[in-house]
């Protein structure tokens, strides 16, 4: 296997194919690499076929129990008749091997983000989100990880700090607005009380939805975790200064397939405060990744920093307001 800091230096185009082709399928030799950087993804043209998406899962993120849980979950959202891209089975498996990647076929699809501003299209997504809510909660993960304050919050900013990213004038700065925010997202759980946690897309933003035809088409849950439903639903909803409409719409649709438990609503601007850190904190431990300093330039950048700490500042006052209120 490569390197831990270049994981896919020896997974060239020749490579790709030969690992498709141990399934016993026949490509054409048409390799596209698709917008993916935890994971390597390509268009794969088939002969005689549709191309197919060919996943190659970044060595050493997931156990391969992880991985089956979240074939698992997609095959089982699937199966209740939910749209959702999941992996296709050969040898009656989905998650194979060759030349010391891991990885799975996928069927193309294609589409466009939804339009977050129509009534209409925030009712389908919820009514979808209830559905798959629905489905997520008959059951626990074993394997896949929780989202918590400490794995998305406390960790990455022990990581930012410990591994000096921070230009030091603002790491003082960074420090007490990190402290300050996991006490106040501390204090937000509180507010929202016992919640209730299942099976979640755990990513799902517009870009991992194709909209077509009136239709939402689920992808990638290659970050499906454990963690309360409203986390699938507040990247949704927009920013807090669009009001509570949109999340009067989603609920709208998702409460016609499961009950929405509004306490969680004081976990709104937690959850966006936790994204940010995370996000941060993963492009800083994927830096030694060739593919990640051409595709985030600024990340090293003083500019950049400034920004975060203003974006933590925001979340700071935020977290002492009130809750979206849909009526």
């Amino acid at each position: 296997m490569s390197d831990a800091g270049t994981p896919y230096a020896n997974l060239d185009p020749d490579r790709i194919l030969d690992a498709v082709e141990s399934l016993g399928l026949h490509a054409d030799g048409r390799v596209l690499a698709l917008n993916s950087y935890e994971n390597r993804v390509y268009r794969i043209g088939i002969e005689g076929g549709a191309p197919l998406v060919a996943k190659f899962y970044r060595p050493g993120r997931w156990s391969d129990e992880a991985i089956g849980e979240e074939h698992a979950f997609a095959a089982e959202l699937a199966a209740a008749d939910l749209s959702v891209v999941a992996p296709l089975a050969f040898g009656g498996r989905t998650l194979h091997a060759f030349g010391g990647h891991r990885f799975a076929l996928f069927p193309l699809r294609g589409g466009h983000a939804p339009e977050l501003g129509d009534r209409d299209t925030l009712t389908h997504l919820g009514r979808v989100l209830g559905r798959l809510h629905a489905v997520g909660a008959a059951k626990p993960f074993a394997h896949r990880g929780e989202l918590t304050i400490e794995s998305h919050g406390e960790d990455p900013v022990h990581f930012l700090l410990e591994g000096g990213w921070l230009p030091p004038e603002l790491e003082h700065n960074f420090e007490t607005l990190a402290e300050s925010l996991l006490d106040a997202m501390d204090a937000a759980w509180e507010r929202a009380g016992e919640v209730a946690t299942l099976r979640l897309h755990g990513d799902c933003h517009p870009g991992n939805i194709l909209w077509r035809e009136g239709q939402a088409h689920f992808v990638d849950l290659d970050d499906c975790l454990t963690g309360p439903a409203v986390q699938d639903l507040w990247m949704l909803a927009g920013r807090r200064e669009d009001g509570p409409r949109a999340w009067q719409w989603l609920l709208e649709g998702y409460e016609q397939f499961r009950a929405f438990d509004r306490r969680e609503l004081h976990l709104v601007e937690a959850l966006r405060t936790l994204r940010l850190l995370h996000h941060n904190a993963w492009i800083a431990r994927r830096w030694s990744d060739p593919a990640f300093p051409p595709a985030f330039p600024w990340f090293e950048a003083p500019r950049h920093w400034e920004s975060v700490i203003t974006q933590m500042q925001e979340q700071l006052a935020a977290l002492h307001e009130p809750p979206p209120d849909p009526r």
